[in-house]
């Protein structure tokens, strides 16, 4: 069809004409050339009517408006911690590494008595602020960095120190002039005693810091306190010389927080028992951690012991849906809560309404820690949730309380407690340590003593975490965490009775309470307590009493690899407990692992089912052929778990006896083998002993007095 012809009918349609039916069907028969002339002038001409259209008929789209957007800044945290002491005229910083508090407190105290000498300072934190800073403290005048470091672990640090440890590592920052002291926190009984405070000592000297006082170590199976106090008493006059200023008097009582009594504050708003995020408990959100525990359901409670007085149990956790995972050797750590009754007393003897709600305010308003546990709150919840009521209290606290004594003579006593005077110490010891005082005690063999609440409760340290040894496998149990426990109860030297905080709590967790279900607040928290990547490695496992908790997951693990196919090394467990017929802990799982194959080897010690005592050690000893095999020659690692004062050093002594007596080596030898395996990363040298220790990374004060005698399931050890 010529073009011509569709032009026509496009510019009919366009202009909305009727054409006469008989002429067009005579022009669409019209014989013509497929192009013409007049079919070029008529596509020019649509085309113009086209655009003509296109631009005059169509509606201009309106052009948007643009307004200047104006930036909102954004509240962060304060990250420079020169900035901050600048800001606020102070010039000692004292950065904590924690992992139960105890570094905490003691960075706490130490900036508080800065005051006493004219000073300022501030307790820091080294995960929040940027440690690259530290050589820009020669800015400010006068100025000393304090560190106040616990040792975790295999001597690593604790985890808020750990990119600080690692940033002093690797780097090598210039800190001439920079003025340090560090107090390190530790355990005598581990192998690895005060190695992060040792090496941040002596690293800071190498790159140039100035050390003003020498390297203070605290031993907490001593008196970590007295260790503590003796050092500070020793290091202020130090500080005093070094800078030419006088102390300002006596010790006195300054206040931290400021106290707000709230009348009308909405419920929702109140914390209770949160230890992060109001209100997380009701609305959990991932990830689960320290400051933001899932509350796992407890679906199972049983005690694991067929007599005896103690009460030992194994508890089932449900952590389905929560996307936690862990892996066997790791450990649970759960937040317990106080006794009701200890809670109420307090409250009974101090005369105050529990469920006042309350906040206490920092009066430094610079300070990155608002309140000394979550706020607002009820003294009720405070008591029972965040302060710990049940530890013997040190000996700052007793002296900040003192001014609140009526008699004299109690005022005198709880004075020279807190002094580093011999006789100080000695009180201190014998009626508050060793007569195991917890606050309550105090206030009721000290009729004179009533402090106000608010200020107790500023001064009682943060109820900690419990951590215990995982006693299941995730490949076996991927959606459930097992806790293996004794509950601790005892009776102190003043008639009383006390009872672990945890455990006494663990006890009464029963699946369902009225209907409901139960549940803990809990988190993961990693482990270097691992099985060999190998699983041809033999292993040999020692864990009397509860510490057979994380071998409960190992060998649930390599029972699971062989159902799976692969290959497994001998799997050889040394148990120990009292009596067969009474705390045999998980004797008919062990003896079906046994018979199945999964455990190459159950020896089991009894220690008081026969005159003479038999201890796992004297097992090995007997057995001294196997397990020199096994370490010598197929490369078995060694695991410990159990008390790390007297068993862990019996059976590595045992190890070291084998190693002399079938390896033709010394003592010395065999520790200094024991180090270079260690050093060399599991390149194994010939006629080596392959040791890696692991010290007990899970001890509470709470429940020394117990622990120490007896085996809890949290002191683990590893020989690899």
């Amino acid at each position: 069809m010529p073009l011509r012809f569709v032009v026509a009918a496009l510019l009919v349609t366009m202009a909305d004409t009727r054409a006469d039916p008989a002429a067009q069907s005579e022009l669409m028969v019209e014989d013509e050339p497929f192009f013409s002339y007049l079919d070029l002038f008529l596509f020019s001409l649509i085309a113009g009517l086209l655009v003509y259209w296109i631009i005059f008929r169509k509606k201009a789209e309106p052009i948007p408006e643009f307004k200047k957007l104006e930036s909102t800044p954004q509240t962060t945290r304060e990250t420079s911690f020169i900035g901050k002491m600048k800001k606020t005229g102070k010039n000692i910083v004292v950065f904590y590494g924690s992992q139960t508090g105890t570094g905490e407190e003691f960075a706490n105290r130490l900036a508080k008595d800065a005051h006493r000498y004219g000073m300022k300072g501030m307790a820091a934190d080294p995960e929040e602020y940027d440690m690259s800073e530290l050589s820009r403290l020669t800015e400010i005048e006068n100025s000393i960095a304090i560190f106040c470091l616990a040792t975790y672990g295999e001597g690593d640090p604790t985890d808020n120190a750990q990119d600080f440890y690692d940033w002093l590592q690797e780097g090598d920052a210039d800190f001439s002039g920079v003025k340090y002291t560090v107090f390190a926190l530790g355990n005598k009984t581990y192998e690895h005693y005060n190695a992060m405070g040792k090496y941040v000592d002596k690293r800071l000297a190498e790159l140039g810091a100035q050390r003003i006082f020498d390297l203070g170590m605290g031993d907490d199976d001593g008196n970590l306190e007295e260790d503590f106090v003796s050092w500070r008493e020793q290091f202020w006059p130090a500080v005093c010389e070094h800078f030419g200023v006088e102390a300002t008097g006596e010790e006195s009582s300054i206040r931290q927080y400021e106290l707000k009594v709230h009348s009308d504050l909405n419920m929702n708003k109140i914390y209770t028992g949160e230890l992060g995020r109001l209100m997380s408990f009701e609305n959990q959100k991932p990830p689960f951690d320290s400051k933001n525990p899932f509350l796992a359901a407890v679906t199972v409670n049983r005690k694991l012991n067929k007599a005896g007085d103690r009460h030992l149990m194994h508890l089932e956790l449900d952590i389905t849906g929560s996307k936690i995972r862990y892996e066997s050797g790791d450990h649970v750590a759960v937040y317990p809560i106080n006794d009701s009754v200890i809670v109420n007393q307090i409250g009974d003897l101090l005369g105050v309404d529990l469920d006042m709600v309350i906040s206490l305010n920092n009066l430094d308003e610079e300070s990155n820690k608002k309140h000394p546990f979550p706020c607002p709150s009820t003294y009720r919840t405070a008591l029972t949730h965040y302060l710990d009521i049940t530890n013997p209290p040190r000996t700052n606290v007793l002296y900040e309380l003192a001014q609140y004594a009526t008699e004299p003579k109690d005022q005198e006593n709880m004075r020279k407690m807190a002094s580093s005077s011999p006789e100080g110490k000695a009180l201190y010891q014998s009626w508050v340590l060793d007569s195991c005082r917890n606050i309550l005690a105090i206030l009721e063999d000290l009729p004179s003593l009533r402090p106000p609440i608010d200020h107790l409760c500023e001064l009682l340290p943060r109820l900690q975490a419990r951590y215990y040894s995982i006693a299941s496998s995730s490949k076996v149990h991927p959606n459930s965490i097992h806790i293996c426990a004794v509950v601790v109860e005892y009776e102190t030297k003043t008639g009383r009775v006390n009872k672990g905080v945890a455990t006494n709590w663990l006890k009464n967790k029963m699946p369902t309470d009225n209907g409901h279900k139960t549940t803990v607040p809990m988190y993961i928290r990693k482990s270097q307590f691992r099985l060999p990547f190998k699983s041809t490695n033999p292993v040999i496992m020692v864990g009397p009493g509860t510490g057979i908790a994380p071998f409960m997951g190992f060998v649930q693990e390599r029972g699971w690899l062989k159902e799976q196919g692969k290959d497994v090394g001998d799997t050889v467990l040394y148990y120990g407990c009292r009596y067969k017929n009474e705390d045999f802990l998980y004797q008919e799982d062990l003896e079906e692992f046994e018979k199945t194959g999964v455990l190459t080897a159950l020896n089991v010690a009894f220690s008081r089912d026969q005159a003479e005592k038999v201890y796992v050690q004297h097992l090995l000893k007997k057995n001294k052929e196997a397990v020199w095999r096994l370490v010598h020659s197929d490369n078995a690692h060694i695991y410990i778990c159990g008390d790390a004062r007297n068993m862990a050093r019996d059976v590595q002594n045992a190890f070291y006896e084998i190693a002399e007596e079938l390896g033709g080596m010394s003592r010395a030898q065999a520790g200094d083998l024991k180090d270079a395996t260690r050093r060399t990363s599991g390149a194994k040298p010939a006629h080596s002993l392959p040791l890696l220790y692991i010290p007990d990374v899970c001890f509470h004060r709470d429940e020394s007095v117990i622990l120490q005698k007896e085996n809890t399931g949290t002191h683990d050890l590893v020989l690899k």
